[in-house]
């Protein structure tokens, strides 16, 4: 790592950038399960889901740049090879699992859960433990990011139906699963 003087050591550095490349492994995952929901959702919703998850990889994408520019920036390097990603990642695939629509939807909100979950505390660490407040702003930032797309993900599986009256239904509500991960 190439020596700065931005008033963090090279150690409070190191300790960034080690976060940093966790977050852009499960970015990485996270686009490529997305990009593969995308790809083979079918049924009723496949229109909504393919759009919406169209929406969604394209958001982590710009994500996965901006993480590997701040790493750059810090004076480190970004993984950049498959073996490191999934060496660092806290997601993990799902080869050969081809899910219904709804399985695909309740796995993206488990793993966006999982990378918010992780932003929380890579957020506490980068401030507290670090002294990078601007990182730790930078990742308050993605971690809001995931927040919202979650919460869209959510929206499709879970509350009460709005009945062509316009009134709620609840018998029409969705029963939400717990995800065995």
């Amino acid at each position: 790592m190439r020596p700065l003087n931005i008033g963090l050591s090279q150690e409070q550095r190191q300790g960034v950038i080690d976060l940093l490349n966790r977050d852009l492994s499960d970015a990485y995952l996270l686009i490529i399960k997305t990009k593969k929901y995308h790809w083979d959702v079918v049924g009723p919703q496949f229109r909504s889901l393919h759009t919406m998850w169209e929406e969604q990889y394209t958001a982590l994408a710009t994500n996965i740049d901006a993480i590997a520019e701040r790493i750059r920036a810090l004076g480190g390097y970004p993984l950049g090879t498959a073996k490191g990603f999934l060496e660092n990642a806290s997601l993990k695939e799902d080869a050969g699992n081809l899910p219904n629509a709804y399985g695909m939807v309740e796995n993206l909100v488990a793993d966006h859960e999982q990378v918010i979950r992780n932003l929380r505390d890579h957020v506490d660490q980068t401030g507290e433990k670090f002294h990078d407040q601007g990182t730790a702003d930078f990742l308050t930032g993605l971690m809001e990011g995931h927040e919202e797309m979650a919460w869209m993900l959510r929206s499709f599986i879970e509350g009460e139906q709005i009945s062509p009256d316009g009134q709620l239904s609840s018998d029409l509500k969705v029963p939400v699963q717990a995800n065995s991960r």
